[in-house]
């Protein structure tokens, strides 16, 4: 599996961003995803998750109701809209897929990473 994160830049608190990842070399319906973020200095950590078909979803409490994760089987491509950015959202942005499918908030039980987007959030 491939996979290519895009989106990021710079944006002014309380703007809104989305990014994208597209997938290939695996059917994309057959694997969760996910969001993973981490700011300078600190540790990788877990932002939002979704199941295979886009039924079941979860977020960090960080996050929650101000990002949305989204995917398009259709286009292999998984979605987190971004909204109320807060200067503490600023990190580089990974997308994540988990083959046993089930969205798990644990990083290392991803499969494949995609190289990262950064996010600047300016107060």
């Amino acid at each position: 599996v491939q996979l290519q994160a895009s989106g990021g830049g710079l944006v002014q608190a309380g703007g809104s961003l989305r990014l994208s990842c597209a997938a290939s070399g695996r059917t994309f319906s057959s694997y969760a995803m996910g969001w993973f973020r981490q700011a300078p200095g600190k540790e990788r950590e877990f932002v939002a998750g979704i199941t295979l078909r886009g039924g079941g979803t979860n977020y960090a409490d960080s996050v929650k109701g101000r990002f949305t994760i989204s995917r398009d089987n259709a286009k292999n491509t998984v979605y987190l809209q971004m909204s109320s950015l807060k200067p503490e959202d600023t990190a580089v942005y990974y997308c994540a897929a988990d083959l046993r499918a089930i969205a798990t908030m644990i990083s290392w039980e991803y499969d494949y990473w995609g190289q990262g987007t950064l996010v600047t959030v300016s107060s």
